[in-house]
């Protein structure tokens, strides 16, 4: 077993990824990253921003949250991928742009080796925020 020294959380591995509670901000979830992914989430970040300036951000659900009256879209940190949650709706209305991605309802996976597909990123974004903040 190891204790996390910060927070003092036992796991069964060494060094175990984790979240010493919950981060407040979207500025400290990406700190609280790896080092290696925290350039792309900045850039997932700059790229909804730039989408949807209109929109708050805050954090939900433990993620990065674009928000308008309610929940946009969100993104995260996951061990093999960066996931955008765009929800159910999203994911049909875009399915043959999304072709070729990892996509399950409401969830896109961007696998950290590939590059971001912004403009696609941004049209969901912007879609989410019309369909959504109405």
């Amino acid at each position: 077993m190891w204790t996390c020294p910060q927070c003092g959380r036992a796991f069964s591995r060494q060094d175990q990824q984790h979240y010493c509670g919950k981060p407040q901000t979207i500025d400290e979830y990406i700190n609280a990253q790896d080092a290696a992914v925290q350039p792309r989430l900045r850039e997932v970040r700059a790229i909804i921003h730039d989408a949807i300036p209109e929109a708050e951000e805050r954090m939900s659900w433990s993620m990065p949250t674009f928000w308008k009256g309610r929940n946009i879209i969100h993104f995260a940190a996951s061990r093999k991928h960066l996931g955008l949650y765009p929800g159910g709706e999203a994911t049909t209305v875009f399915a043959e742009a999304l072709q070729g991605w990892d996509v399950s309802k409401g969830t896109i996976r961007i696998p950290w080796n590939r590059e971001l597909p912004a403009a696609l990123i941004q049209s969901i974004a912007r879609w989410c925020y019309e369909e959504y903040s109405k």
